[in-house]
């Protein structure tokens, strides 16, 4: 068999489709994600966000969730429409199922970042998706950064 029928067999084979990767958080499928009691919710997430729950989240963490849901009821999403941003300073809050499909403002500390929660997020907190610092650019030397950059006027 020489290699031009090779490639001639694997041209009629049927063509496999592409499927899409079920999204699982710790073993939980998204479906049964969202709709999980927060109790249940709480045993899967880390050690510091399950810490974090079982002392109670402050009534403005509550208020950002409320604020959530009602920007998300009140757009139409199976028209492919997202939600209005809710803009918060709240940047360790931890994304929860609920959250999915919201746009929220984080504050960096000088502007509100846009952030679209999507599945993969949970878990995470809000802070991990909007910079607060320009990352260091390396490689030009600065006035007094060497011995020959002394002699260099300023002007």
């Amino acid at each position: 068999m020489c290699i031009r029928d090779r490639s001639f067999t694997m041209a009629e084979a049927p063509k496999k489709r592409s499927t899409f990767r079920k999204y699982t958080y710790r073993g939980v499928d998204l479906e049964n994600l969202v709709n999980m009691p927060m109790p249940e919710l709480i045993e899967l997430v880390h050690a510091r966000a399950r810490r974090r729950f079982k002392h109670g989240l402050p009534r403005k963490y509550w208020s950002l969730l409320k604020r959530l849901r009602t920007a998300k009821n009140a757009c139409d999403l199976a028209a492919g429409e997202k939600p209005v941003c809710i803009k918060t300073h709240l940047r360790n809050m931890i994304i929860l199922p609920e959250m999915i499909g919201s746009v929220v403002g984080v504050y960096n500390g000088k502007t509100f970042n846009q952030v679209e929660i999507k599945a993969d997020m949970v878990g995470h907190y809000l802070a991990e998706f909007s910079m607060s610092y320009k990352p260091v650019k390396h490689g030009t030397a600065g006035i007094g950064a060497t011995k020959s950059s002394r002699f260099v006027p300023l002007k």
